[in-house]
């Protein structure tokens, strides 16, 4: 199991990629307001399948990078690094756009929902890429089963997930009515963002690799 300092950490990186705006909560925000709170949490459920495809397969592969090449995880560290600066530009360079300003979309009934988000979420380079580059971090031979390390962080991020998917679906009508009331929050809400996420990149560069 990995430490309970280790998961927290990795909790709080959960928590920053879900907040920023990416392919799931621009879907869910659009769904949830165009159709309504039942429709966007039935949408929730199928990212949250999606999410159950990247940790399964994020688990098996990883089990095999740190039996077999010890050298990948200083790769997915530099990648990892480099994403979440690419994060950080994407949320304070100009123009970017706003999740809270939902696309139109049509009425679907309840399984084409749960498609919907279902593939929204496997084919959301950003998670991908955060199970790639991000989630290695977090694990070490030394602290037991990768594998197992490998399932406690990924019901991690999927908990952190769900729980803040689950009040953007319900309350995605009264927060876009509010930014679009308050836009320099928007504005805050990006440049904390930003400054977090380079600094969690800067931290991860720096980090000595974990004996196995």
């Amino acid at each position: 199991m990995p430490p309970a300092g280790d998961i927290l950490l990795f909790a709080g990186a959960a928590l920053l990629m879900v907040l920023t705006p990416g392919p799931n909560m621009i879907y869910l925000i659009s769904r949830s307001i165009c159709q309504g709170r039942k429709a966007g949490v039935i949408s929730l459920f199928g990212v949250i399948a999606g999410f159950l495809v990247h940790m399964l397969s994020a688990a098996a592969g990883l089990t095999a990078v740190f039996l077999a090449v010890p050298l990948a995880y200083e790769i997915l560290k530099w990648a990892g690094a480099a994403y979440l600066l690419w994060l950080a530009w994407q949320a304070v360079r100009p123009g970017a756009r706003s999740p809270f300003e939902p696309k139109p979309l049509p009425p679907d009934p309840a399984p084409r929902l749960f498609a919907m988000g279902f593939l929204t979420n496997v084919l959301n380079p950003k998670i991908a890429m955060f199970y790639l580059s991000v989630f290695p971090q977090f694990v070490s031979p030394e602290h037991g089963s990768v594998f197992v390390q490998s399932i406690t962080l990924g019901f991690t991020q999927i908990a952190v997930s769900f729980s803040v998917n689950l009040l953007i679906a319900l309350f995605a009508a009264g927060m876009a009515s509010w930014f679009a009331r308050n836009p320099l929050w928007l504005a805050v809400q990006r440049y904390v963002m930003g400054f977090v996420l380079a600094g969690l990149a800067v931290r991860m560069a720096l980090e000595q690799r974990r004996s196995a």
